[in-house]
C-alpha cells in the first residue's frame, strides 16, 4: 500500500505544538501537514494535543475538533461523514483512505495526516484535483446510444447484465486508488489512472451503451491504459473496496476480444 511521499524539492519542518487542556483524560497526538500559499518558507507539521474522551470516534471527527476549538484556519474537505462523497480522502497514517471512515483507535501512536500524495497542494489537507477530473471528462462517463429509447419505458437491462456493473459504478470517486499508484505518480499528465479506468470499464461493460468501440479506441495508447502494471496498490487502499486492477484487466481483455 502507498505511503505518503513529498516531491524531492518539499522538506517539511517542525510547525506550532497545541497541547491538550488540563485535565485531558486520553489525550492523543495528531501531526497534520500544514501549507498555506500565502506564506513563505516550506511546509510544516503542527502537533496538536486532542482529548479522545472529549471527541468522536473517527479521525474527521478530530479534524472537525480542532478547526472548531483550536486552529480555525486548518484546512480540509469533507461532506457527507458516512464514506459516500470521497471528500474527506487523505492520508492518515501512511495510507490514503476516508477520514470519516478511519476510527481513531485503528492507528497505534501518533497520528500523521496529510494531503494525498504526489499531488499540488492547494492548502493544508486539500489537494489540487483538477487533472484527475479533466481526465475523467475524457472518458465522456455517461450513457451514449445512437437508438432512440423507448417511448414508453427505461432501457431496461437484464439482471445479468446488470451484475457487470457492480464492483464498478459503486466508486465515490475519492482518487485514494489514483494517488496511490506508482505509475500516475510518474506518468499522470498522461496515465488516466485506476480511478478513471475503472470509471470508463463502468461504461465499457454497461449494456446499454452503444460506444464500446469508440471507447476502446481513446484507451489504445502506450500511457492511457497500458501504464498499469498491476502493482495492485489501487485495490489495496481503496475505501470501498472495490478492486480497480481488475477493472483495467478486464479493459485489456475487451481489446483483446476485438482484435480476434
Amino acid at each position: 500500500m502507498a505511503e505518503f511521499a513529498l516531491p524531492a524539492n518539499s522538506k517539511v519542518q517542525p510547525g506550532r505544538n497545541h497541547p491538550a487542556p488540563q485535565g485531558a483524560k486520553t489525550p492523543r497526538r495528531f501531526n497534520i501537514y500544514r501549507y498555506n500559499p500565502d506564506e513563505t518558507g516550506n511546509p510544516r507539521l503542527d502537533a496538536f494535543d486532542i482529548d479522545l474522551a472529549d471527541c468522536g470516534p473517527m479521525v474527521l471527527d478530530a479534524l472537525i475538533k480542532i478547526k472548531n476549538e483550536v486552529d480555525s484556519t486548518l484546512t480540509f474537505r469533507r461532506s457527507c461523514r458516512e464514506g459516500i462523497c470521497g471528500s474527506c480522502a487523505m492520508n492518515i497514517d501512511g495510507h490514503n483512505t476516508l477520514a470519516c471512515l478511519k476510527p481513531i483507535e485503528d492507528v497505534k501512536g501518533e497520528v500523521k495526516i496529510y494531503p494525498l500524495p504526489h499531488m499540488p497542494v492547494v492548502k493544508d489537507l486539500v489537494p489540487d484535483l483538477s487533472v484527475p477530473y479533466a481526465q475523467l471528462t475524457s472518458i465522456q462517463p455517461w450513457l451514449q446510444t445512437e437508438t432512440p429509447p423507448p417511448p414508453d419505458r427505461e432501457r431496461l437491462q437484464s439482471p445479468e447484465e446488470r451484475a457487470k456493473l457492480d464492483g464498478l459504478w459503486e466508486c465515490i470517486l475519492c482518487f485514494c486508488c489514483q494517488t496511490s499508484c506508482p505509475s500516475y505518480w510518474w506518468n499522470g499528465e498522461r496515465y488516466l489512472g485506476p480511478a478513471i479506468l475503472l470509471q470508463a470499464a463502468r461504461w465499457i461493460h454497461d449494456s446499454r451503451d452503444e460506444a464500446t468501440g469508440e471507447r476502446l479506441d481513446a484507451l489504445e495508447d502506450p500511457f492511457r491504459l497500458y501504464r498499469c502494471h498491476t502493482i495492485m496498490n489501487c485495490t489495496s487502499t481503496c475505501p470501498k473496496g472495490l478492486n480497480p486492477a481488475k477493472a483495467i484487466g478486464s479493459i485489456k481483455e475487451k481489446m483483446v476480444e476485438r482484435r480476434l
